[in-house]
C-alpha cells in the first residue's frame, strides 16, 4: 500500500515569526550599542572643551627663600586638560613670586613643560604663561605675601587657566574657571575654618564669647553711672 502524497505537513510560514523576533532583538542591541557610543563620544567632548576644564588644588607654606623673610606661599594644582597660562588672584598683597614653577606628570616625573610668571608687586595676580601639554599635569610654584601664613585674613586665592589653540588657522583662546585652591593646609582651625573665598563661611560667636560681651558692657555701663 502506497503512502499518500497528500500528507499534511506544518506551512514554512511558521519560521517567519522567530526571524522577525531575530531581528528586532538584533536592532534592538545595534540601537543601544549606537547609544552608548554616541553618550561616550558626547562625553569625551565635553570633558576635552577647553572652556569647561576642571582643576583642583591647593596652597600651603612655602620653601623659604634666601635673602629674605616674608612668607612664602607654596601652591600647587591640575587640569583635566592641557593648558597654556594661567592666573592667580589673591585677596591679599603678593609681595614676590618664583619663576619658574615645576611641571611634573602623574607620577611625579618632572617634565620639560614650564612657565614663565610675572606680575605687579606688590600686587594681587600672578600671571603666568607656557605649556603643560597633557591633562593632570602637576603645576608647582610659590608666591610671598607680607603676612603670616596662618594670619587671618588667609590667603586664598582663585585659579583661571586658559588655553590657546588654531582653529581653522585662526589662533582661538579658551578660559575656565575661577577655581577656589582655598585656604592653606597646615594650619589650626579657626571660627572661618570650612569656608572658602567662593563659599565663604560666617564665624560664628559661642555662647561663652557672647555671654563676656554683655558683661564687659554691663561693667561699662555701671562705671560710666557710678
Amino acid at each position: 500500500m502506497h503512502q499518500s502524497t497528500n500528507e499534511r505537513r506544518p506551512p514554512l510560514h511558521a519560521l517567519v515569526p522567530a526571524h522577525r523576533k531575530t531581528r528586532w532583538w538584533l536592532a534592538a542591541v545595534v540601537g543601544f550599542v549606537a547609544m552608548a557610543l554616541a553618550a561616550t563620544a558626547m562625553s569625551q567632548a565635553e570633558e576635552t572643551n577647553p572652556n569647561n576644564l576642571n582643576c583642583l588644588g591647593h596652597v600651603g607654606a612655602g620653601t623659604p627663600e634666601t635673602g629674605s623673610d616674608e612668607q612664602q606661599v607654596q601652591y600647587s594644582f591640575y587640569c583635566n586638560g592641557p593648558i597654556t597660562g594661567y592666573q592667580l588672584q589673591a585677596q591679599i598683597p603678593v609681595t614676590g613670586m618664583q619663576s619658574p614653577p615645576t611641571v611634573t606628570d602623574a607620577k611625579g616625573t618632572v617634565l620639560t613643560d614650564t612657565f614663565s610668571c610675572s606680575g605687579e608687586v606688590p600686587g594681587y595676580a600672578l600671571n603666568c604663561v607656557g605649556a603643560a601639554k597633557g591633562g593632570y599635569e602637576t603645576i608647582t610654584g610659590q608666591f610671598a605675601i607680607g603676612t603670616k601664613l596662618c594670619a587671618e585674613p588667609r590667603v586664598d586665592p582663585l585659579l583661571t587657566v586658559t588655553y590657546a589653540y588654531l582653529e581653522k588657522g585662526v589662533v582661538t583662546q579658551a578660559i575656565s574657571g575661577p577655581f577656589d585652591l582655598g585656604r592653606p593646609t597646615g594650619c589650626r582651625p579657626n571660627a572661618f575654618s570650612g569656608g572658602t573665598r567662593l563659599t565663604p563661611k560666617t564665624a560664628i560667636t559661642t555662647k561663652k564669647k557672647q555671654h563676656k560681651k554683655r558683661h564687659k558692657k554691663a561693667k561699662t555701663a555701671a562705671r560710666t553711672h557710678s
